[in-house]
């Protein structure tokens, strides 16, 4: 099962205030246990969204809108992209993870579609086999 592990934007986050020594020493450790423990697929975070901008489309049309974006709740500053067995394993994975931000924080840990979870949507297979061929070739790259 693979999970995007996303930790939330705070007000601290979006002022663009970067993490301390100590924890982005403890993040370090973090990392090296999961990539120990073969879950981490890979994982970064975000700089706040006054650098960022959204696209929204409408039909055909497509609309830029510069950041900072208002809801810092809604925001994401960070993420993992996880390989695990199932949601609880995450869960504890999660839980073991040192505070992300000075303060309150969240995390949330999202299933990630599957090739097979669109079946019913591609009855020849044609779709997944596209996908599978498409996978292959970004795990190529990603070993170079």
């Amino acid at each position: 099962m693979k999970v995007m592990v996303i930790v939330k934007a705070t007000d601290h986050s979006e002022a663009g205030a970067l993490p301390s020594e100590e924890l982005l020493a403890a993040m370090g450790r973090y990392n090296e246990e999961l990539a120990t423990a073969g879950i981490l697929l890979s994982g970064e975070g975000l700089k706040p969204s006054a650098q960022g901008v959204r696209v929204r489309f409408s039909g055909e049309g497509r609309e830029v809108t510069d950041g900072p974006f208002a809801e810092t709740k809604e925001l994401i500053a960070g993420f993992w992209l996880w390989q695990v067995k199932s949601m609880d394993e995450a869960i504890a994975w999660v839980k073991r993870c040192p505070n992300p931000m000075p303060g309150d924080s969240e995390i949330e840990i999202r299933p990630v579609f599957e090739a097979d979870d669109f079946a019913p949507s591609d009855p020849t297979g044609e779709l997944r086999a596209a996908e599978a061929r498409l996978q292959a070739r970004l795990n190529e790259r990603a070993s170079v």
